[in-house]
């Protein structure tokens, strides 16, 4: 009798040992594996390879901070051998773009860019393009509008309709113009005339510096007339029709970027936040292999100060 006691003591302490073990096997294989996940890109490459880098421009330009961070990254990383500028935008402040610009053309002067036009690439979005050593642009892409607005509206018809009259004491005549609340005076005018002229300067000469254009050329280019991309190439304000695929044959032959080498997209959102949700739920679900419960670690709710809203797929 007592022999299988002490047997059947052994064999607990076994079975302990065992789960011990197999809990430890399966840490070490979700570390392992949360290791792997966290040196590769969204399309699943090791980071440290090798690659040409493309950054998207799309929507609005305002000077996007993070988007600025990117380009950082992307100058100092000595697996991106290249970059690809891919532009979908219709532009944005004056002061966005020209920080956006200046900022790839650090990268530029580190490695080759190309831009790459999508569907609209104008004014800011050409800023943007310029900034590229190479322009690439489709047929019937929206392009050029080089030239600068200042708008604002005028309500003080609508105001004095409905009775409503706006008193302001100001500093000086010029303070705070234009206003919503009435004409703006021809002083006023005249002051922002001069800021959108120093910037259309700014932004002709940039054109002039980086396609080379002069004298008539450049000024029919820059009136703020838009164009496809097939007459921006004739105008002079592209190099060649095609998409992503030329981009890497230019690269190919006038930079010799191996032809194996992949292209990986850096975005602004940063893929930690998932990476951490989707390695916390696979080590809970190894570990609920052995351990029963431990899946409730992410199933309830954590409680958060404040009110949230999020909605997550069941």
């Amino acid at each position: 009798m007592s022999l299988e006691a002490d047997a059947l003591a052994d064999r607990r302490r076994l079975r302990r040992r065992i789960s011990f073990w197999r809990v430890l096997a399966f840490l070490a294989i979700a570390v392992a594996l949360v290791a792997g996940i966290s040196l590769t890109d969204t399309d699943g490459r090791l980071i440290g390879r090798d690659h040409v880098a493309r950054i998207e421009v799309q929507g609005l330009i305002v000077g996007d901070r993070k988007q600025l961070a990117l380009l950082e990254k992307i100058k100092e990383t000595d697996a991106a051998k290249a970059l690809i500028v891919a532009i979908d935008s219709p532009g944005g402040t004056t002061a966005g773009s020209e920080a956006l610009y200046d900022a790839i053309r650090d990268v530029a002067a580190e490695k080759p860019v190309v831009s790459v036009l999508g569907t609209t690439a104008a004014s800011g979005g050409y800023i943007a393009a310029i900034a590229g050593d190479h322009i690439i642009t489709r047929g019937n892409t929206t392009t050029a509008s080089i030239g600068v607005i200042f708008s604002w509206p005028n309500a003080e018809e609508l105001l004095n309709t409905i009775g409503v009259k706006v008193n302001e004491v100001k500093s000086s005549p010029i303070k705070a113009e234009p206003t919503l609340h009435k004409e703006t005076s021809e002083e006023a005018r005249a002051i922002l005339r001069g800021m959108v002229s120093d910037s259309q300067d700014w932004f002709r000469d940039l054109v002039a510096e980086r396609r080379g254009l002069t004298g008539l050329d450049l000024r029919q280019a820059s009136d703020g007339r838009v164009m496809t991309g097939r007459q921006a190439i004739e105008a002079g304000l592209a190099d060649a029709l095609g998409g992503e695929k030329e981009a890497l044959a230019w690269l190919r032959s006038e930079h010799g970027i191996d032809a194996d080498v992949k292209v990986r997209t850096y975005r602004a959102e940063q893929r930690f936040d998932a990476f951490q949700s989707d390695a916390a739920r696979i080590l809970v679900n190894l570990v609920a292999a052995v351990i029963p419960g431990a899946e409730t670690l992410v199933s309830e709710p954590v409680r958060i100060d404040g009110l949230i809203s999020i909605w997550q797929a069941e």
